[in-house]
């Protein structure tokens, strides 16, 4: 064991040789801790006396392996907004290695801008201080929000500056962590390529990693289709329900374990819209807001088209049939989540046929009024009792509200459960605070200016978003008039 805790055991370096390209991270003048998440590193059993220092920050910026550490740039293609690109890779990231935590679970420890790499296609390698924290601020939210996601270990200051189209910029290295970095364009690389037999190599991978119940079934390579479906549906269905955008769902940014991965040009909706878009680059709409169950489906059939010849070598005409069954599951799958999510925001416990209605014509609602998503869904554990000024105050003419209101009550008034238990079991899942695209922004500014506080504050808040707070209702309001159309950029 390494004097920082770290117990390696690096699988996919050590089984899927040439599947990747062993690499370093580059040196950096000036390695310095911003943001060291000590609970993280004591779930996954490392010294975070040690790591908090100097010589961790050394090690989470690339500068320095760490005994055990196998670092490598991983091979992966994808389809970006649609079109295909046969050769991507980790361009400006290194796998450091994989650790098992203190429940057992295998998890990688993953830099993010820790210089160039052979798959960096002209790129500099790098990574600046504020996409950094962003992703910092939003992995952590999501996380103590439920949704399966990859996690910030460490913002590592690099003591460079690299030059962005803005001008020059604060150099940083994120340090997260993923129950793996599989996408549907590491299969998608090999497959493109022919490379059969390496394909069943790294199928067989993910499955032990991460289906382990398929190990040596027959039908194991059709099983892991369908369970990657699953947990994607489950997935989706949770950013739908807290009205995220990923904003570039891209194939390489798709997970096999069915974690969130890579925040880029991601944000939160304030008005209800399902056609909103904030990243610079998706003129088209194609990753909006309400696109999202459609794309997953379709980077699922893209994940199926590779594994065609695992499912059925003798029979390509029944690979496709079988495959395209279990694309087809998604909508349904992706359905039951998304109600069942939402039947948990409305107070439901019991299952109505009705019930879809009910939530979709909320939402029709929301959209007419382009009404606070967050804040009316925390605001109907008021009405429970049918008090709903609270909820009534977030529309500007609430008459379609005072419709659909009386219904939402009747059907509350079916479920066997005290109003303080109905109020205390929606307060569990309506978060009050989420990372608010114009908070998130003013942190963003403050720290790469030098003042970090605002970014501490935040992911502070952020780190118990069900729990209202006296003193924090800044931290749950909507943007200011004068915020203006909200647009991100991929930060690279």
């Amino acid at each position: 064991m390494s004097i920082a805790g770290f117990q390696f055991d690096n699988t996919y370096a050590r089984d899927l040789e040439g599947f990747y390209v062993p690499w370093k991270g580059a040196e950096v003048p000036a390695p310095r801790m911003i943001r060291f998440n000590r609970a993280l590193a004591e779930e996954l059993g490392l010294d975070a006396e040690v790591l908090e220092s100097d010589a961790g920050a050394a090690i989470f910026a690339g500068h320095e392996a760490p005994e055990g550490a196998e670092p490598l740039a991983m091979a992966y293609a994808g389809h970006q907004f649609g079109g295909f690109s046969p050769q991507l890779g980790d361009g400006r990231a290194l796998l450091l290695g994989e650790v098992i935590d203190r429940q057992g679970r295998r998890r990688d420890i993953h830099l993010k801008g820790s210089g160039r790499t052979p798959f960096s296609r002209g790129g500099d390698g790098k990574a600046v201080l504020g996409p950094v924290l962003r992703e910092y601020i939003i992995g952590e939210a999501m996380h103590a929000l439920g949704v399966p996601t990859t996690r910030a270990l460490a913002a590592v200051a690099t003591g460079e500056e690299i030059m962005r189209q803005d001008g020059p910029a604060p150099g940083a290295v994120l340090a997260r962590v993923a129950s793996s970095h599989l996408r549907v364009g590491t299969f998608q690389f090999f497959a493109a390529r022919g490379e059969t037999e390496r394909l069943r190599q790294l199928a067989d991978y993910a499955i032990a990693r991460h289906y382990p119940e398929l190990a040596g079934q027959p039908e194991r390579y059709l099983g892991l289709l369908e369970a990657v479906r699953d947990r994607q549906a489950s997935l989706i269905a949770q950013w739908m329900n807290l009205g995220f955008v990923h904003g570039v769902m891209n194939t390489d940014n798709m997970t096999i374990s069915g974690e969130t991965i890579d925040y880029g040009p991601c944000a939160f909706i304030d008005g209800y819209d399902p056609a909103m878009v904030f990243s610079s680059i998706d003129s088209h709409g194609r990753y909006a807001y309400g696109n999202q169950p459609k794309i997953a489906q379709w980077n699922l059939a893209r994940l199926a088209e590779t594994l065609l010849d695992l499912i059925n070598p003798e029979d390509s005409d029944d690979a496709v049939k079988r495959a395209s069954d279990v694309v087809n599951g998604f909508p349904l799958a992706y359905e039951r989540a998304w109600l069942s999510g939402m039947r948990a925001k409305l107070g439901l416990t019991r299952e109505q046929p009705d019930d879809i209605d009910l939530a979709v014509g909320l939402l029709a609602v929301l959209e007419t009024q382009g009404a606070d998503f967050t804040r009316v869904f925390r605001s109907l554990s008021l009405a429970v009792s049918g008090e709903a000024a609270a909820p009534r105050s977030l529309f500007d003419n609430p008459a379609g509200f005072d419709v659909w209101l009386p219904l939402w009550q009747a059907r509350l008034a079916r479920e066997d459960r005290t109003d303080d238990e109905k109020r205390a079991a929606m307060n569990r899942v309506n978060p009050v605070y989420i990372p608010r695209n114009h908070m998130v922004e003013a942190a963003l500014d403050s720290a790469t200016k030098g003042d970090l506080a605002p970014f501490e504050r935040l992911v502070e808040v952020l780190a118990d978003p069900f729990t209202e707070r006296k003193g924090l209702e800044v931290f749950a309001l909507g943007a200011p008039s004068d915020f203006g159309p909200y647009t991100t950029y991929c930060g690279t």
